[in-house]
């Protein structure tokens, strides 16, 4: 059952609709390189659209009601929206669900030293990374530091041509042949990953110059000083904005596409979705890329918090109504798949693989191994799912992430399931995943954005 490729089929409109949305894309992506970065720009673009905030919703005691739009930030890492509809809300809800972390470097709690004469950031990698990619690169700083008064500071350091980079280093060939030796997860160790920032002495200042001069800089130009990498979260990201990639410009490559890639087109289908019979709901969330953990995480009780808040407001005041809402609800977890990459043949099993440019992605199950950690969508929701894009004439595809024994991986979809509720995980083939810097056709973008849209206008059983 081999797709067609989905440029195939374009219009002239629609080849203007799909460069008209990779532009956007992009720009969400060069502006988001941290959740919290991906939550502004979220918040802006709900409130542009006419959503309220949750948190006066419940301070000036409002009553909702179908066709209310409100929105919820958790932390300033995580978002939920709803588009209340006409339909009573425990009957359930369309729900689209993705993630705004990416792999990148964190800065440990206290980072700085100075070493030969050279100033460095002790880092922690997040996230599953092949470390040797993130070596001899140039990088950027993004990220809050809190002073000890509460006043925050927020710094995207090396995207503006003005400004500094940095970087970790890597040992020259001519030196490097016991490190060409080792396995390729040990050529470039954890600890190893630290980053350069600098290597300039107080003139006269023999002893500590180096660290002194550093120190002077950040106090000058960005306001804080060494003690306030305690109360800091600076992650450090590739340098530099996204690209259009090819001859025929027809991909895109750049950092985080995983998974901001369904969190972008996820965000316009809710935004582009009116009046709804079925309420609609898009949850964007942290820390999938650790296992979803934490109070910002998929794990974190947040979800459901702010839904018991939302049906309180709409006159819902039984303990069953939540309970309810989310197991008749339907969900798409909205996440990336592995696209086949010629280059690797070996590690896929092709008849189900994703390809780039065939269009949206579903994956029946997820999980490692024997289906390991996998939610397993059943036979009658994939049923539901297939009759909805043909139905809407969009380019899908199924696929599961590489060969049976040896690949495998993780969504939120599993946690929202223990709800009860119908789910399946959908989103963009990706080539290079967790890379540096990651590549997705254009198509596939647009044709995930266009299956968000038909499942949330989707009506209920």
């Amino acid at each position: 059952m081999e797709r067609r490729n989905a440029w195939h089929e374009y219009t002239e409109q629609q080849l203007q609709e799909i460069d008209t949305l990779a532009t956007k894309y992009r720009h969400f992506l060069d502006h988001g390189k941290t959740e919290r970065e991906c939550v502004d720009q979220i918040v802006a673009a709900a409130e542009a659209a006419g959503y309220r905030n949750m948190d006066s919703v419940i301070k000036e005691g409002i009553t909702l009601k179908a066709g209310d739009k409100v929105y919820y930030v958790h932390m300033k890492k995580a978002v939920a929206m709803v588009n209340i509809g006409t339909e009573p809300i425990e009957k359930g809800m369309n729900i689209l669900g993705a993630h705004i972390d990416s792999p990148r470097l964190d800065v440990k709690q206290n980072p700085f030293y100075v070493d030969s004469d050279l100033a460095l950031l002790d880092t922690h990698y997040y996230g599953g990374i092949k470390k040797y990619q993130w070596v001899t690169m140039p990088l950027a700083i993004h990220g809050v530091v809190v002073k000890r008064d509460g006043t925050v500071i927020n710094l995207a350091i090396g995207e503006s041509p003005t400004d500094p980079v940095f970087c970790v280093t890597d040992l020259l060939p001519h030196l490097g042949q016991e490190q060409m030796e080792k396995k390729a997860a040990k050529v470039v160790e954890g600890e190893q990953l630290d980053l350069l920032i600098g290597s300039r002495p107080v003139k006269g200042e023999l002893k500590d110059g180096v660290k002194a001069y550093v120190l002077q800089v950040l106090q000058e130009q960005y306001d804080f000083e060494e003690e306030d990498f305690l109360s800091a979260e600076l992650e450090i990201v590739p340098a530099g904005a996204t690209r259009e990639l090819g001859f025929d410009r027809s991909m895109i490559i750049g950092y985080g596409q995983d998974d901001r890639v369904c969190a972008y087109t996820s965000l316009i289908a809710m935004l582009e979705t009116d009046n709804v019979s079925r309420t609609t709901c898009t949850l964007l969330v942290d820390k999938e890329e650790i296992g979803s953990v934490g109070a910002t995480g998929m794990q974190s009780r947040f979800f459901e918090n702010f839904m018991a808040e939302l049906l309180e407001a709409m006159g819902h005041s039984s303990p069953l109504a939540v309970r309810r809402t989310l197991s008749n609800s339907h969900m798409l977890s909205s996440d990336v798949s592995a696209g086949f990459d010629p280059l690797y043949a070996s590690a896929f099993e092709k008849k189900n693989a994703a390809f780039l440019g065939r269009g949206v992605v579903f994956n029946k199950f997820t999980g490692s191994r024997g289906k390991s950690g996998s939610n397993d969508a059943n036979a009658e929701y994939m049923a539901r799912i297939r009759h909805l894009m043909d139905q809407n004439n969009i380019s899908y595809q199924t696929a599961e992430l590489g060969r049976v024994d040896l690949g495998g991986g993780g969504t939120i979809a599993y946690i929202m399931a223990l709800y009860g509720m119908n789910v399946i995980d959908c989103g963009v083939a990706v080539l290079s995943m967790h890379s540096p810097w990651e590549v997705t056709s254009k198509a596939d973008i647009y044709e995930a954005k266009r299956c968000y849209l038909a499942f949330l206008a989707a009506k209920g059983e």
